[in-house]
């Protein structure tokens, strides 16, 4: 079960509004979301929690790239909407680096391999590389919220009800349940 909301800061404090992710596709349309959310370019922050699994905080000032972070990117990565935010960049990965190996025509007999060992090494880094690829844990810019009140050490000790918890440290939990 899955939990969204924005959160926008105005003039008058923050203004929530339930939010279906359904036809976001990219973190590029989850931004675009966002900013629907402020005309004026205020600080608008998506809120997305699964269970106790995991949540994410996606922050969008204005014009600027969004700001990500995952508090455990390995269950995100499990689900539709964490793969949104985890981006390569989040990750650490450099989208290039897969085209570049899959241009090469290595056979494995360059240094002495047979090539059904290599077809064996590809099958093996196939099915537990992307899994490695993703760490367990948080992910992403832990500072997001710091300038809001909320440490970068308290959204680290955040876990089973990190939405409800951020907004309380907001001053916006009534503005949030008026959405849940």
């Amino acid at each position: 079960m899955y939990f969204a909301a924005l959160l926008a800061r105005t003039e008058d404090g923050w203004e929530a509004s339930d939010t279906e992710l359904d036809d976001v596709e990219t973190l590029s349309d989850l931004a675009d979301l966002a900013r629907e959310a402020s005309p004026d370019e205020d600080t608008v922050l998506v809120l997305i929690e699964q269970e106790d699994a995991w949540f994410g905080v996606v922050r969008v000032d204005g014009e600027e790239d969004p700001r990500i972070y995952v508090s455990d990117a390995a269950a995100a990565a499990r689900s539709s909407y964490g793969e949104i935010l985890l981006t390569d960049e989040l990750l650490g990965r450099d989208p290039d680096d897969g085209d570049d190996l899959d241009a090469l025509d290595l056979d494995g007999t360059e240094d002495g391999e047979s090539d059904e060992d290599d077809d064996d090494a590809e099958d093996a880094a196939g099915t537990a590389g992307s899994a490695e690829s993703v760490p367990h844990g948080p992910v992403g810019d832990a500072m997001i919220l710091d300038d809001l009140g909320v440490s970068e050490k308290e959204l680290r000790l955040m876990s089973t009800d990190a939405v409800t918890e951020i907004a309380e440290s907001l001053g916006a939990s009534e503005t949030l349940e008026t959405v849940r």
